[in-house]
């Protein structure tokens, strides 16, 4: 295990959240932009959260006039992925400090629990920033961090801010009536965040290497008189 927790632990000191030892609050600016005058950000993150944003969009109704907006420090947009994905990388690291150093497993199915509760954990982490979650429009419009924008948008206009990866998004949704028909138009502009290009590497390690320790007992397991006294010298090198 000695090996996982040092990747974890290094992955948890690159957060821009406290976690593990690590005080976070690291700040990085980004311009995002998207063609001539569709869609320009200038964003400042610090840790979970946009502390500003000068935002400027096209509108896409006539008569296409330029719509701005801010996000100042006294209203910030908090980005919950990064405080999901800390969360879980700290209950990973927690499975893992549970288990004394002199503690010796006894049977397969101990050490199974472990890894699976570790595995579990990383894959959590690992999705939050991956998979954003996505909100139907008119919730977006209404979400809390809408009321972080000053001065505010229209009930049509929403934006919406995620990770994805390695990046940072930004989308602009308009709804717009067609013919008597509503429909909405979008537009995304997007920054490489190079906390997340540095943490994503490292959480996809952790994760192999658990399942790498999870496939060699399950081989093992498979043998009736299978102690973990009885494994390979290989098989807990983890």
């Amino acid at each position: 295990m000695k090996q996982l927790k040092k990747i974890l632990v290094e992955c948890a000191h690159l957060f821009p959240v406290p976690l593990y030892a690590n005080e976070g609050k690291k700040t990085e600016k980004y311009i995002m932009n998207v063609a001539p005058e569709k869609l320009r950000a200038m964003v400042t993150l610090t840790g979970d959260s946009i502390i500003h944003a000068d935002i400027s969009f096209k509108l896409a109704r006539p008569p296409h006039q330029q719509q701005k907006t801010f996000i100042n420090q006294d209203s910030p947009w908090k980005l919950q992925q990064v405080q999901d994905a800390a969360n879980h990388l700290q209950q990973a690291i927690n499975h893992i400090d549970d288990v004394d150093a002199t503690y010796h497993f006894k049977t397969s199915d101990e050490v199974m629990n472990v890894v699976g509760n570790i595995l579990e954990a990383l894959q959590r982490a690992r999705t939050s920033l991956v998979i954003p979650k996505k909100k139907p429009i008119a919730d977006l419009i209404k979400s809390r961090n809408m009321k972080s924008l000053a001065p505010n948008l229209s009930e049509d206009l929403a934006v919406s801010f995620y990770l994805q990866s390695h990046k940072l998004i930004m989308a602009v949704y308009q709804l717009i009536t067609v013919q008597g028909s509503m429909r909405f138009d979008s537009c995304q502009a997007e920054a490489t965040v190079q906390w997340l290009n540095d943490v994503m590497p490292l959480l996809c390690a952790g994760l192999k290497l658990c399942q790498q320790l999870k496939d060699k007992i399950s081989v093992f397991s498979v043998y009736k008189d299978f102690t973990v006294e009885s494994r390979s010298p290989s098989a807990l090198s983890y």
